[in-house]
């Protein structure tokens, strides 16, 4: 299913630590949140991942179903599943979203300085503006993982 998350958005964190979403998106949000969202720990990345409730039931249990029994399989279920918040939201002309202070810590964000919303189809990606930047440019940044390396049951789940 295309949803048409696409794009790329420069927006400030609050002092609460909210961000809103663009109006761009609210069309397409109405489709598929279901009047929640869920935002959790990138994998590979200091960077975090807003998925709409409705994918997020289909992605979640995916994850669920793998073995816990693999070392890596396990560490990505703690990291994607054991840091994912469940956030209640209203599709308004607001559409703020409180990102929990975890979550802003693991993606090296701070309140009052920019963030970077990239739409990647069915989910968005936030990241730290700079960090967003210095990947761009090819730059490592601090907390990458850069030999992850996923196995084969991990990779045919579109998250």
């Amino acid at each position: 299913m295309a949803i048409g998350l696409y794009g790329y958005s420069s927006l400030a964190l609050d002092s609460k630590g909210r961000i809103a979403m663009p109006a761009k998106y609210k069309e397409a949000l109405k489709e598929v949140s279901e009047g929640s969202l869920v935002i959790t720990r990138d994998p590979q990345y200091p960077s975090l991942r807003i998925y709409p409730g409705s994918l997020w039931k289909t992605i979640s249990k995916a994850f669920e179903n793998l073995s816990g029994l693999d070392s890596k399989i396990r560490s990505i279920q703690w990291n994607f599943l054991g840091y994912a918040n469940l956030i209640d939201f209203e599709v308004n002309d607001r559409m703020q979203i409180l990102i929990p202070q975890s979550l802003r810590d693991y993606a090296q964000l701070k309140v009052k300085e920019k963030v970077s919303l990239i739409g990647m189809g069915q989910k968005f990606e936030v990241w730290n503006e700079k960090n967003w930047l210095a990947k761009e440019k090819g730059q490592q940044i601090q907390g990458e993982k850069l030999d992850i390396d996923l196995p084969s049951n991990v990779q045919e789940i579109p998250f």
